[in-house]
């Protein structure tokens, strides 16, 4: 006999709410039928996930553009249209929507780093990692081969990059999302010897300027920039695949999201 899986079993094998994550749409007893993991529910992904039967939908980011998962006060009270098309697709369809951000961030390893090496298939280059970041020693090249690379095995049409391209690397730190800041990407240089850094984004005035003034002053460095959504998807296919494993009575689906910008 098949056993029944619940929304509140799923969310208790990704360890229950943390910090922001939580249950936006649908109950806790509700019976799965299958599960969509994805990056973001977008309007796309939810309608997807329910032609494909897939009524638990676990998206990394919140689906109203705020960190917090809950839609800007401006949006409510404007009605905007947007936001109208959303709440009736998830209640029309009956979705539940849960946001798991936090948890997968905060495991011993981060989850969405793990997905992001693995796909790389840079996890015996690890050297060191940190909460916000990771340190992998690579096999010699040069920056611009280290950005072909991250293209190809991303299949991803762009990356964007500061520095020298032509200098080799080898020690390169790695930051996932929204972690460029300079706070915690800059001190990374000095605190590993770093020849390169590969974030999904931050602030353009603080980590890129530094690198700017760090290879005027003659220091062989370099910065390269996947965006938020390219760095942080990988991680959220891996989870699909555990999730799988872990209820194998249970269609789950990895959605991918397009990317975001067309480059003109």
């Amino acid at each position: 006999m098949t056993a029944v899986v619940r929304v509140k079993d799923v969310i208790e094998e990704l360890g229950g709410p943390v910090g922001a994550d939580q249950l936006r749409f649908g109950e806790p007893e509700e019976i799965v039928t299958g599960i969509a993991v994805t990056f973001m529910a977008t309007q796309q992904v939810l309608e997807e996930a329910h032609r494909k039967g897939l009524n638990l939908i676990i998206s990394h980011e919140g689906p109203f553009y705020s960190y917090h998962h809950q839609p800007h006060a401006k949006l409510q009270e404007s009605a905007d249209p947007v936001y109208q098309a959303k709440l009736r697709v998830i209640a029309e369809k009956r979705l539940a929507v849960y946001c798991y951000h936090d948890g997968l961030h905060r495991q011993k390893v981060d989850g969405i780093m793990a997905g992001l090496l693995q796909e790389l298939d840079w996890d015996a280059y690890v050297q060191e990692h940190e909460p916000a970041a990771s340190v992998v020693e690579l096999p010699t090249c040069t920056v611009g081969e280290l950005a072909e690379e991250l293209k190809r095995k991303l299949g991803i049409g762009m990356v964007r990059a500061s520095g020298d391209l032509s200098v080799t690397c080898r020690r390169v730190g790695v930051l996932v999302g929204f972690r460029g800041g300079g706070d915690v990407a800059i001190p990374l240089f000095e605190r590993y010897q770093l020849d390169a850094l590969i974030y999904g984004e931050g602030q353009e005035w603080e980590t890129p300027e530094y690198v700017r003034d760090s290879c005027y002053g003659g220091m062989a460095r370099a910065l390269l920039v996947l965006g938020h959504l390219e760095s942080e998807q990988p991680g959220m296919k891996l989870l699909a695949d555990r999730l799988s494993s872990r209820f194998p009575s249970v269609p789950v689906q990895y959605l991918a999201v397009d990317p975001l910008f067309t480059v003109l």
